[in-house]
C-alpha cells in the first residue's frame, strides 16, 4: 500500500475548498452588485418623482408633459401591467380582477 502524504492531501484539499470559497465569493458579489443597483434605481424613480412635481409646479401641465414622451413615472408603472391583463381577459379570474382593481 503506498504511503499516503498528509501535507499534498491537505494541499489538495485545500484547493478543492480555494475553488469552491472563489465561487461562493463571486456570487455574493453579484448579489451585493443587484442589491445596489436596486437602491440606485428607487433613488432615481424618487427623484423623478419630484421632478416631474417641480415640472407640474412650474406650470407644466400633465397633458403636455405627456405630449413630449414626458408621463409621469407613476401612470407610466401602472399602465404596463394593464398591457399584461388584456392578454388574461379570457380568462374569468382576470376579468373580475381588473374591475376591482381600477
Amino acid at each position: 500500500m503506498p504511503t499516503i502524504d498528509i501535507e499534498q492531501t491537505r494541499n489538495q484539499a485545500r484547493a478543492l475548498l480555494d475553488s469552491r470559497i472563489e465561487s461562493v465569493t463571486n456570487l455574493v458579489k453579484t448579489r451585493q452588485r443587484i442589491t445596489d443597483l436596486r437602491e440606485q434605481l428607487a433613488d432615481a424613480e424618487r427623484e423623478d418623482k419630484r421632478a416631474y412635481v417641480r415640472a407640474t409646479r412650474d406650470g407644466w401641465s400633465p397633458e403636455e408633459l405627456k405630449k413630449l414622451g414626458l408621463e409621469s413615472g407613476a401612470a407610466a408603472r401602472r399602465r404596463k401591467p394593464a398591457s399584461t391583463r388584456t392578454t388574461d381577459e379570457g380568462s374569468p379570474s382576470s376579468a373580475g380582477g381588473d374591475t376591482a382593481a381600477e
